[in-house]
């Protein structure tokens, strides 16, 4: 399916909010899917983080693509 946003599973992106996470760094996991299958127009984030482990869901315009997939 065609994404209008231009986000792509792979691409490197930068957390613009919400404040708690803003400033750091992920990579884009895929698109979060509504309870009845179809997807939603949120995104799972994977934070860079030695220590921990966390996903965030968020919408295109809380993070900023840094590096796409493709290049």
């Amino acid at each position: 399916m065609p994404n209008p946003d231009g986000v792509q599973i792979g691409d490197r992106v930068l957390i613009l909010s919400p404040g708690y996470i803003a400033g750091e760094f992920g990579v884009v996991c895929g698109r979060e899917s509504r309870s009845d299958g179809q997807p939603s127009k949120r995104w799972l984030i994977k934070i860079d983080s030695e220590k921990d482990n966390i996903v965030v869901s968020l919408l295109s315009g809380e993070f900023q693509i840094i590096s796409s997939e493709l290049e």
